[in-house]
């Protein structure tokens, strides 16, 4: 599978289990979704199930609250992350404070899907990777697969999670790659990374789409004899400490990749946590490949701005000789 079927085969297993289950976003119906992430669902599940809604990002958003308070498990689905704002005072007011609000009497078990990203050659706004915004925010967890079977994975796990997700999906990974993805129900944890490939001379971090370009320098790097560790973090809150931690020691070298502005991301996070559980084990200073601190430009400069297997293997070549 790709991994955007994946993704209609996790929602279609759990629309299968629970009736609580629902899905709405715009156009997800007949359409079946921008990326027909949800093809061919309203017409196995009906519109009371897969509910085609107006086009108000904070409208939907916040009937999902209610609904989840009240039982139901809705799976929304943002059309680009970059549509999310609208329904940003929703889901900081009101999805992730619940719980703490009514002191655990109730909470929103919703799951928010949103492709991310740039690299599909996409128009303003759609190709932003803020996800930093959301992990600022304790009460919302945020997760991000890499590929098919964490996609399916995680995405089960988030429907059944009694608190809200935010679900990311990098959309270069949607059909870059296939892979075996079992059928039926399984989970993949959320709040643990993954080793994608071990290494001995330094660790390279990244989530979403830039776990393929971390893994092609590894490549890169093994022919000129260094040894990369690749974790794919899969879960950026909460974030798992004990894999980077372990990893960083072993190496005593990291790199971090990811899409988003270098400017209070994920990754400054992940520098506190190497800076307070594995100071005395570094030889070198933390290196960083990012975007750079601008908007995602237009399709014709995304190339210039994302990230690169070349500057990873800048970066490490830059630790390993520090």
């Amino acid at each position: 599978m790709t991994m955007v079927q994946a993704i209609t085969d996790g929602l279609d297993t759990m629309l299968e289990e629970n009736e609580n289950v629902l899905l709405m976003g715009e156009d997800i119906g007949v359409n079946g979704g921008v990326f027909r992430a949800t093809e061919g669902l309203q017409q196995k599940y009906g519109e009371d199930r897969v509910i085609d809604t107006p086009l108000s990002e904070a409208g939907f958003i916040g009937a999902a609250i209610g609904m989840a308070i009240n039982g139901f498990r809705p799976v929304t689905e943002i059309q680009f992350l970059g549509f999310i704002y609208p329904a940003y005072e929703q889901i900081m007011t009101h999805a992730s404070r619940i719980r703490a609000r009514t002191m655990g009497h109730y909470t929103v078990p919703m799951v928010i899907r949103a492709p991310y990203g740039a690299g599909v050659r996409a128009p303003e706004i759609h190709s932003d990777s803020t996800e930093a915004i959301f992990t600022h925010m304790p009460g919302i967890k945020v997760v991000c697969p890499s590929n098919p079977y964490d996609a399916k994975g995680l995405l089960i796990a988030a429907i059944e999670d009694p608190d809200p997700v935010l679900f990311l999906e990098p959309m270069r990974c949607y059909r870059s790659v296939r892979e075996e993805v079992p059928e039926g129900k399984y989970t993949v944890e959320i709040g643990k990374g993954k080793i994608c490939r071990e290494g001995e001379d330094v660790t390279i971090i990244a989530w979403g789409a830039m776990v393929p370009v971390a893994l092609q320098s590894a490549k890169k790097l093994e022919s000129e004899g260094v040894s990369c560790e690749v974790i794919d973090l899969r879960s950026l809150y909460p974030i798992d400490k004990d894999i980077i931690a372990e990893s960083v020691q072993k190496t005593g070298r990291t790199v971090i990749v990811h899409e988003a502005h270098a400017a209070t991301s994920v990754s400054g996070d992940v520098l506190a946590i190497i800076n307070e559980t594995s100071f005395l084990y570094q030889k070198a200073p933390v290196e960083r490949v990012t975007g750079f601190d601008v908007p995602v430009p237009y399709f014709g400069f995304e190339d210039y701005y994302l990230p690169t297997a070349d500057r990873v293997v800048a970066a490490v070549n830059k630790v390993m000789k520090f």
